[in-house]
């Protein structure tokens, strides 16, 4: 469902363009396309997968946000990286299409009707969602891979869901990971995807956009990240000048005949472990590469994912699972590995002993 209404044509065309805003206004707004959609993926939710009527909801809805940020990207024309002359609290520029992306997100989170706050990479900061007895709190990528989108690489969103208690302070902030009740990664590339994270079910799921849009169909039932695998995703490469440790590992990876899959987008880059069911993913920093990754937005809802799949997870340089670290500010910013159990043991073996 691409929500925008007359109400809001002026900005949307101002934004994106006339012909995609005569798109967005007729694009399958009916409330019967809506709900066809939506019970097209949360009935498959609580029937297979055991899901509480509560969260396949919520979950139906970030598909509706999924949906509406696919009729966004595929009418997208503008190649300038315009920005919109705003910085988001982070102190980042923002661009016209993250933007747009993260307000189709905080739409579908307001419809959806259960979630109380939610903060994005983009909004920075716990927004209230209109849910006042909402059961839970989301935090979210809109857009990660905005800086490749003129390249018409696959790009992505990420979601964790966090529960809340009614009557208690609704907030994100100390709560880890490893308390998320699911987590989305949504793929935009020649198919729609959606990669959800089960972990009461012990399952990782993948739905994919079908039938001109109209409804969602299970395109995996269930995906296993094998222990070993020799795909590497090396992120943030040039920390390996001044950081020994991850070049050495780089060199391995290498002499061993690994097989590079890597884009600069973290979302195909680890969506490609979930296809294969195997390979490593790292993004290391140093002290002239910080690092980048943010812990609310990113890391712990991909972290999950990667996890009840059957892979690990770690810090860079701490021997801890990125599910059990404490979310201290909305910012939080950390290097990872991610994948194959085997290769996230060997990450440790060359950055934590050498």
């Amino acid at each position: 469902k691409c929500t925008t209404t007359m109400k809001v044509l002026p900005a949307v065309l101002a934004a994106t363009g006339t012909a995609l805003a005569f798109q967005l206004m007729s694009y399958k707004k009916s409330k019967d396309a809506v709900s066809i959609r939506v019970n097209s993926m949360k009935r498959v939710l609580m029937t297979d997968y055991g899901v509480d009527e509560k969260l396949a909801h919520l979950l139906a809805y970030i598909g509706e946000a999924t949906a509406e940020i696919q009729c966004v990207l595929s009418n997208y024309v503008d190649h300038s990286d315009s920005y919109v002359g705003t910085q988001n609290a982070s102190g980042d520029d923002q661009l016209k299409l993250d933007v747009s992306c993260d307000e189709a997100c905080f739409r579908a989170l307001r419809a959806c009707g259960l979630v109380r706050l939610a903060a994005s990479e983009e909004t920075p900061v716990e927004t209230d969602c209109g849910g006042a007895d909402g059961t839970f709190a989301v935090g979210f990528d809109p857009l990660d891979g905005s800086s490749i989108i003129g390249a018409n690489f696959s790009i992505g969103s990420i979601f964790g869901i966090w529960p809340l208690e009614v009557g208690k302070e609704a907030t994100l902030i100390g709560r880890t990971g490893r308390e998320q009740v699911s987590s989305v990664v949504s793929m935009y590339g020649p198919r729609t995807t959606v990669c959800i994270a089960l972990p009461s079910a012990s399952a990782v799921v993948e739905f994919t956009l079908v039938n001109d849009r109209r409804a969602w169909e299970v395109s995996r039932k269930s995906i296993k990240i094998s222990p070993k695998g020799k795909i590497f995703a090396p992120g943030n490469l040039r920390a390996s000048n001044d950081n020994v440790q991850y070049e050495k590992l780089l060199n391995h990876w290498i002499s061993e005949r690994y097989t590079l899959r890597y884009t600069g987008g973290m979302v195909p880059d680890v969506y490609h472990i979930f296809v294969k069911e195997k390979g490593v993913f790292s993004n290391v920093s140093s002290e002239k590469a910080k690092a980048k990754l943010r812990l609310l937005y990113e890391v712990a809802p991909m972290g999950l994912i990667v996890e009840t799949a059957g892979g690990l997870t770690t810090h860079e340089s701490q021997d801890i699972s990125v599910l059990d670290i404490e979310l201290k500010y909305l910012d939080q910013r950390l290097g990872v590995c991610f994948g194959s159990a085997d290769e996230v043991k060997l990450f440790k073996d060359f950055l934590f002993l050498q």
